[in-house]
């Protein structure tokens, strides 16, 4: 006689992956610019960025108990597919099922309140993009980017959840999958989190080198006035300044 515990059936992780990849290589018959999410590390993100993400995430109760779920899903290769644009990341997650769900989250746009403050902290301190994207930046600007409701990273208010499967909860695990795979999305490019926060980065690079160049230029017309006054002295008293 069967017994029902009222617990889903134990797969191994072997076969959760070989089940994941299965379905990647269908996917890519159809289309194929799909993007896997391929976890290949011990942990799932490594970058300033992928970790902020993550670690944004799980700082609000409203997702800390649930995001979680979504840890093994995304190390297993559940994530079959994820686009980052503007505002917008749409994911296709393996479950139970043999079709993947589809899931759909929006960002709102970073605010122009929030942004300008950024970008005028940002004054002189970073550069160049390359460090912006690598994450190597003052201390000071990494607390400022992660503020929780006043950075760059969104607040759940910001952040609209939808996915295909029968789960009712507001996150279920294969949503807390795409998030956590957007976190090593990241990893591998970065400025991508911008796109998805609907703001130009060029802005931010711009200004903090004119910055940089107007405060190299103020020395060194500052170091000019003091060698022309160490010469005019020289020649009205016909002695050697040194």
């Amino acid at each position: 006689m069967a017994f029902y515990s009222g617990y889903p059936e134990y797969v191994p992780v072997g076969e959760k992956k070989k089940k994941a990849a299965k379905a990647i290589e269908k996917l890519k018959k159809k289309s194929p610019g799909i993007a896997p999410v391929v976890i290949t590390g011990r942990t799932i993100t490594r970058t300033w960025w992928g970790k902020s993400w993550s670690n944004n995430l799980e700082s609000y109760s409203d997702y800390s108990n649930r995001i979680e779920r979504g840890r093994s899903y995304v190390r297993h290769g559940a994530v079959l597919d994820l686009q980052i644009t503007q505002g917008k990341i749409s994911a296709l997650v393996q479950g139970s099922t043999s079709k993947p769900y589809k899931i759909e989250i929006t960002i709102a746009p970073l605010s122009k309140e929030t942004w300008d403050v950024v970008v005028k902290e940002c004054a002189g301190k970073i550069d160049s993009l390359q460090e912006l994207i690598a994450g190597k930046f003052p201390k000071g600007l990494s607390e400022l980017f992660t503020v929780k409701g006043k950075g760059l990273f969104p607040a759940p208010k910001e952040i609209t959840l939808t996915c295909s499967c029968p789960d009712s909860a507001k996150m279920c695990k294969h949503v807390a999958a795409a998030l956590y795979g957007v976190g090593a999305r990241f990893d591998e490019d970065s400025a991508l989190f911008f796109v998805l926060r609907s703001v130009n980065v060029d802005d931010l690079i711009s200004v903090s080198l004119t910055q940089k160049s107007q405060a190299m230029l103020g020395k060194s017309k500052g170091r000019g006035r003091r060698v022309m006054v160490g010469a005019d002295i020289s020649d009205v008293f016909g002695i050697e300044v040194e």
